[in-house]
């Protein structure tokens, strides 16, 4: 990638509807290759999707909850029994497996803790446990889905 494809991601990523004349304008190039770039920057999987950012509070799901979750189980079997798990439940909208002391490590969003307890009891009934442990965000102080673009990439 170069400053032009460098420049074009991270406008893209702060407005993804932004039109491919403003875009060209912005990067000095005429629209076709700018369009061009930008086609290509998708095909090459720099850009995976365009979507919209919704407002969680607008939605209902203003809560964030981090859940850590360990397992005495470290099996073929249960790791698709809990990604399975985990994709089923639509509350969950982020999960990664950890290296220390976590397992798996998941950020929840729901409208409040009685909700937040029918996910957690969604998740034990589907896959066992051996550890769960839940915190409720208080304040988002930073959010941001833009990637940093470096000149390495």
């Amino acid at each position: 990638m170069d400053l032009i494809d460098r420049k074009l991601v991270e406008l893209l990523q702060q407005d993804a509807t932004m039109p491919v004349a403003e875009l060209a304008q912005r990067v000095n190039l005429s629209q076709t290759p700018c369009w061009k770039r930008v086609q290509r920057l998708k095909e090459t999987g720099v850009i995976r999707a365009q979507v919209a950012l919704c407002d969680p509070r607008k939605l209902g799901v203003g809560t964030t909850v981090f859940v850590a979750v360990r397992t005495n189980q470290h099996t073929e079997a249960w790791a698709q029994t809990f990604t399975r798990a985990v994709q089923d439940i639509p509350e969950i909208v982020e999960a990664y497996r950890m290296s220390g002391e976590t397992d798996y490590l998941l950020r929840v969003v729901v409208s409040d803790i009685d909700d937040f307890d029918r996910v957690y009891k969604q998740l034990i009934r589907a896959v066992p446990l051996f550890d769960v442990s839940s915190s409720f965000a208080m304040e988002q102080i930073k959010y941001s889905t833009a990637l940093p673009v470096r000149s390495g990439a």
